[in-house]
C-alpha cells in the first residue's frame, strides 16, 4: 500500500464535511450508538462513487455537463433540506430525552449525504488511478483494494468524530442555550456546504 495514497486518504477524510457534521450531529443528539450508525452510513455512501470509478461510470459524469448538473443540483437541494429540518424539527440535532431515530433512518440520511455528492465520484475517479500501473491486469483487485481501506478510514475518522461528541453530551444536555446554537451552526454548515456545491465546476 502507498504511504503517499494512505496519507492524502486520511487528509481528505479527516477534512470536514457533510458526512462528518451529520455524524457529530448524531452523537450530540442521540449519542455513541447514534454516530457508529452514521459513520457506518456514511462509509456506505462512498460504494456507489466507488463502483461508479471502477466501471468507468465516473467518466460519463466527468464529460456530460448535464449528467454532473442533475447529480450536483440534488446533492444542492438535499443539503438545504437538511439545513431546513435542522432548524425546524428539533428531533433532528436537538439532544433530548426521547426514543431515538431508527438505525435505518440514521443509516438512509447518511447514505444519501454522501451518495448526493458529485465530488466525490470525481475525487474517486481522478485519484485512484494514479495508484494503479498502466495496464495492469490486476488493476480493478487493486482499486477495489485501494477504496476498500478509502472506506475503512472513513469509518474509523467519522466515528471518532461522532464519539468524541457523544462525549460532550452530558455537558449540551445541561445548556439548552448551547444546543440551540449547534442547531443554527448545523444548518449553516448544511447551507454553506450546498452553496459551495452549487458553485461547484466539473
Amino acid at each position: 500500500m502507498s504511504l503517499d495514497f494512505l496519507l492524502i486518504s486520511l487528509i481528505v477524510v479527516a477534512t470536514p464535511g457533510t458526512g462528518v457534521i451529520y455524524t457529530v450531529a448524531a452523537g450530540l443528539a442521540r449519542g455513541t450508538r447514534a454516530s457508529i450508525v452514521a459513520a457506518a452510513g456514511c462509509t456506505l455512501g462512498v460504494v456507489p462513487h466507488m463502483a461508479a470509478a471502477i466501471t468507468g461510470v465516473a467518466a460519463l459524469l466527468n464529460a456530460s455537463a448535464v449528467a454532473f448538473g442533475v447529480v450536483k443540483y440534488l446533492g444542492v437541494a438535499y443539503l438545504v433540506y437538511l439545513a431546513w429540518r435542522t432548524l425546524r424539527d428539533e428531533g433532528t440535532i436537538a439532544v433530548e430525552e426521547q426514543a431515538p431515530s431508527s438505525d435505518r433512518t440514521v443509516i438512509t440520511t447518511a447514505v444519501l449525504i454522501n451518495v448526493l455528492n458529485p465530488k466525490l465520484t470525481t475525487f474517486f475517479f481522478a485519484f485512484l488511478p494514479q495508484f494503479v500501473a498502466p495496464g495492469s491486469p490486476h488493476a480493478v483487485g487493486r482499486m477495489l483494494g485501494l477504496s476498500t481501506i478509502f472506506m475503512a478510514l472513513t469509518f474509523a475518522v467519522f466515528a471518532l468524530y461522532g464519539v468524541l461528541a457523544a462525549r460532550a453530551r452530558e455537558q449540551v444536555l445541561a445548556r439548552p442555550r448551547v444546543m440551540r446554537w449547534l442547531r443554527r451552526a448545523f444548518a449553516g454548515s448544511f447551507l454553506a456546504l450546498g452553496t459551495k456545491l452549487a458553485l461547484t465546476k466539473q
